[in-house]
């Protein structure tokens, strides 16, 4: 596996890992905190500005498509960041604040935990695992 898949995939798993967890400690601020944000025009802006960054970094130094699940989730990551924050800079905060609401937030919190927790469960497993090395 190559030395940026490995970075990246034990970067992100345990910022996810971590951040899932302490968001599902605090359920009910969180659902605050991100409802609060969703309305608040310069929070989105600077959130918008910093996903682009994340998202373009990963895209541009991990844009690998083959060899396995884990360099393709990681560079699924960097792209599904980078159009998120795409979305903040040029979406209207109506049609922010319309798309927030259509995916039911504090309805289905625990599911978007689960999911952040199996995806940054993967990555980190993945980074972190011992490779096989082959004698020739």
């Amino acid at each position: 596996m190559a030395p940026l898949t490995t970075f990246l995939s034990r970067l992100v798993g345990l910022v996810t890992l971590l951040a899932a967890l302490a968001l599902v400690t605090h359920r009910q601020t969180t659902v605050e905190t991100v409802t609060a944000i969703v309305h608040t025009q310069p929070l989105l802006l600077i959130l918008g500005i910093g996903f682009v960054m994340a998202g373009l970094a990963i895209v541009l130094g991990h844009n690998v498509w083959s060899g396995g699940v884990l360099p393709v989730l990681v560079t699924l990551i960097g792209w599904i960041t980078l159009i998120r924050g795409l979305l903040l800079l040029f979406l209207s905060p109506e049609a922010i604040a319309g798309l927030f609401e259509r995916i039911h937030f504090e309805q289905f919190f625990y599911l978007y935990i689960a999911i952040s927790l199996a995806a940054g469960g993967y990555l980190t497993y993945g980074g972190f695992r011992p490779t096989r090395k082959f004698l020739p």
